[in-house]
């Protein structure tokens, strides 16, 4: 016979990886309320990720302590809550050990938690068969091509399983590489090269004004991506992965009716096919924010839009001072520059690119502030009007009591202000699953929805909405799904645990950030020690006539671990993966500090970095002693 007690314990944050601050926008509890192991308290925001805190054991609510809007971080107490205590009288079989995620256990920023999805998933083969039907068209059912999706794909079939894979445009590639990613980089790369040149004349080497062919450029940009996206339909026949090609809506939780497309676009054809699947992998992705007040007119376009290069305008506004806004805003303004293109950006935010420290923006700023005629922080766009001489844009302050900026007319509006996922367009609901009110699906670091048969990755399941996570998630999901059809233990216990994630802005210079930002360390009290090398002192920077950069290293002040890096001038982007894996490694100051690197290279920089924090940089000057 057993005795049941209860006890009252305190529910906290968890550690929430490189996100110091965030703002609750759902509590998802009620007191009174019972609760399973790992199910959603609360949902957070930041500039960052957004996320769902799960409760590391079962229990009942008894007090919430926190309310809406309310900003927390690790350790601020969420509820408290009443959990039963077994007493054994008389001697009982022991339960078999559950794991039980520790409150200080890191969450994800890339992912929400579900209530619904079993703790018994969490680590290998589901303790229960999953009904599988018994006439189906494939193993895995993978709906939307881009890098996650194809990614999980080939995967999946890489490991044995029968693939099918459907997406509705007529390339594999996403939004990522067909109209986002590649071609951006590609006409970053053209701009980048133009700008480049117009300093040459101090160098002993003069080139004539640049002309500009746009219909050139956009065959280059379009020869780009038609080398990847022919590659991915190569690689899909290797595989033996069918493609089809359609609007993908789930009638059930093993049943996909898709509409399907033809053309160069996604035109219906009115025709429809019906599949079976053991099991699916969600990688819908997200669109484009639009704004509701912005008029319905060729000259208000997307990030899609702006890539097509319609035309170079003579003035343009880029609402959205973000990654985006800022790389597009670098491409017309180059093309412009001999046509004397104007160019306005406005930021609700208080600072360009937020997330990264502010001494990188800063960098960029200075270098950049000639490429616009008004910057205009802190500022929202409150209305838009189509006229024949082109858009009117009027402004308003974000902050009460602060003037406006004047209104202005522009031949070509760029909204980047975000993406919305797809959460909510292929029919989850039909199969019962979880999509929350912004159209993100939870999932936990498996993949696993709350439908034992259904999978999501990529911008479906929060942010950060970046191609190279959704890449990795995809591998999990396919590694996950292939262990439990093949009854592999090792590849079903395939987790995304990844410490980190990098940003990089692919601008003029680039920005590049990793981890703990100093920022999020001071907000967190958390003692750091910082290592900065200046590219005024690299040899290879100040040949290549960018020396305007800098490496910068953040180590835990007690243990000597890095925790983040930022790096800001050319390439950086190529850089920050070593502090990636320095990250991911455990690597301290003194392992970074004596790892060998070339010289002359910008790459040594991150070395010379992690000197500078040590104190035994001899390409510096002598760190002064107190």
């Amino acid at each position: 016979m057993t005795t049941n007690h209860t006890r009252t314990v305190n529910i906290p944050v968890p550690d929430l990886g490189d996100i110091a601050d965030a703002a609750i926008i759902e509590i998802l509890v009620k007191p009174g309320q019972s609760v399973a192991a790992e199910q959603s308290l609360i949902t957070l925001e930041s500039d960052k990720a957004s996320m769902e805190v799960p409760t590391p054991q079962a229990g009942v609510v008894r007090d919430i302590l926190v309310k809406l809007g309310d900003r927390v971080g690790q350790g601020h107490l969420i509820l408290t809550l009443e959990v039963a205590v077994e007493g054994a009288a008389v001697a009982a079989p022991a339960a078999p050990a559950t794991a039980s995620v520790p409150a200080s256990a890191p969450t994800p920023s890339a992912h929400t938690h579900d209530a619904a999805v079993p703790a018994a998933q969490a680590g290998g083969i589901p303790a229960a068969p999953i009904p599988i039907p018994t006439d189906t068209d494939c193993d895995v059912l993978v709906l939307g091509g881009g890098p996650g999706g194809y990614s999980a794909a080939f995967r999946a079939a890489d490991l044995g399983l029968k693939v099918i894979l459907v997406e509705r445009y007529a390339e594999l590639g996403g939004v990522c590489l067909n109209v986002g990613c590649i071609p951006s980089k590609a006409l970053l790369h053209v701009a980048a090269v133009m700008d480049e040149v117009k300093h040459f004349d101090a160098l002993g080497v003069s080139f004539g004004a640049p002309s500009l062919d746009l219909d050139k450029l956009r065959a280059h940009k379009s020869g780009v991506t038609g080398k990847l996206t022919q590659g991915l339909v190569g690689m899909a026949k290797m595989r033996k992965v069918e493609v089809v090609r359609g609007y993908g809506s789930l009638l059930d939780a093993h049943t996909l009716q898709v509409e399907l497309t033809t053309g160069t676009a996604q035109d219906k054809s009115g025709e429809t096919r019906t599949l079976k699947f053991k099991r699916a992998i969600l990688a819908a992705g997200s669109q484009a924010v639009h704004l509701p007040f912005l008029p319905d007119d060729p000259r208000v376009v997307d990030s899609t839009g702006a890539l097509q290069l319609p035309h170079v305008p003579k003035k343009m506004l880029v609402i959205g001072g973000g990654i985006i806004g800022l790389e597009m805003g670098t491409v017309y303004s180059t093309l412009g520059a001999q046509t004397g293109t104007k160019i306005d950006v406005v930021e609700m935010s208080d600072t360009l690119m937020p997330g990264a420290d502010r001494d990188l923006v800063k960098v960029w700023d200075k270098l950049n502030a000639p490429r616009f005629d008004r910057v205009m922080l802190g500022t929202k766009t409150v209305g838009a009007e189509a006229t024949p001489e082109g858009i009117k844009v009027t402004f308003a302050s974000a902050k009460d009591g602060q003037p406006a900026p004047e209104p202005g007319v522009y031949d070509l509006v760029l909204q980047a202000v975000g993406r919305s996922p797809n959460g909510r367009k292929f029919g989850g609901d039909k199969a019962g699953l979880n999509v929350n009110e912004r159209g993100f699906v939870p999932v936990d670091r498996q993949m696993r929805t709350n439908v034992p048969s259904l999978f999501a990755i990529g911008d479906l399941v929060g942010q950060p909405m970046l191609a190279h996570k959704a890449v990795h998630e995809g591998h999990v999901a396919a590694e996950v799904v292939a262990g439990e059809l093949l009854g592999d233990a090792k590849l079903a216990s395939a987790s995304f645990d990844a410490q980190v994630i990098p940003s990089v802005a692919y601008t003029d210079p680039e920005i590049a950030w990793v981890g703990l930002t100093e920022e999020q360390a001071k907000a967190q009290g958390k003692a750091i020690t910082k290592g900065l090398f200046p590219w005024a002192a690299s040899g290879r920077a100040l040949a290549n006539g960018r020396s305007e950069g800098f490496t910068k290293l953040l180590f835990d002040a007690d243990t000597g671990r890095i925790v983040g890096g930022g790096i800001v001038g050319t390439h950086a982007g190529d850089l920050i993966g070593e502090v990636v894996l320095a990250i991911e490694m455990g690597a301290d100051e003194i392992d970074i500090g004596k790892s060998i690197h070339p010289h002359p290279t910008l790459g040594e920089s991150v070395g010379l970095a992690a000197e500078a924090a040590h104190g035994s940089c001899t390409d510096l000057p002598p760190v002064r002693k107190r």
